[in-house]
């Protein structure tokens, strides 16, 4: 990674096709923040490739790429998941679920036939896919006294934090999310305005 606080990830659903001796890889890469949202995916693409032999998929989770799972759904062990784990590890991504759907083409690959077909059905996929950099960010809530609001605003003007939200009553907040490496400098800034009391932050990943 160039930096701690960015990971790359897919835009949007891409599909990639090999073949090999007849047997048929479809692979569909999409994207994904949550564990319901693989397992709902994987439900559908069962009940959508409901006649193919087998549909093996691999998944990464989070910008710290700790949370990931390869399933070889009935091939042999290690031939279908890794390789596809594989393959969204060679290219540093994140936030991913990839699925290959194999029709049996009739013939045997053996082991490393499999490897390769699989390896090969999800790089066409990651291929086909757009991949952007996102940061990680983190939130932070300011609360301060109306009359200091144009202390914050310039200061929000020259760091360039995304406003989540703001509310300006007799006690005035403000909820702000930066990229990680960027928060010190603006929670130091923000806690030199008078009157000013930061709520605390979490990450949002």
């Amino acid at each position: 990674m160039t930096a701690e606080d960015t990971y790359k990830t897919i835009i949007g659903p891409s599909e990639g096709v090999y073949t090999e001796k007849r047997s048929k890889f479809i692979a569909i890469a999409l994207p994904v923040h949550t564990l319901d949202e693989i397992k709902r995916y994987l439900e559908t693409y069962q009940k959508k490739y409901y006649d193919a032999r087998h549909v093996c998929y691999a998944y990464m989770l989070g910008a710290e790429r700790k949370v990931f799972r390869a399933n070889d759904n009935g091939e042999p062990s290690g031939t279908a998941g890794k390789p596809i784990l594989g393959q969204i590890n060679s290219n540093e991504l994140t936030d991913i679920l990839i699925i290959v759907v194999r029709y049996f083409g009739g013939i045997k690959l053996g082991t490393s036939g499999l490897i390769v077909a699989y390896k090969a059905a999800a790089a066409e996929a990651i291929a086909a896919a757009t991949i952007i950099e996102k940061t990680v960010d983190e939130e932070v809530t300011v609360m301060f006294e109306y009359p200091f609001m144009n202390d914050v605003m310039r200061i929000v003007k020259e760091e360039e934090p995304e406003i989540l939200n703001q509310s300006y009553d007799m006690d005035c907040s403000m909820t702000l999310r930066i990229r990680c490496s960027m928060m010190p400098k603006l929670r130091a800034r923000l806690e030199k305005v008078e009157t000013a009391r930061i709520l605390g932050d979490e990450n949002i990943l």
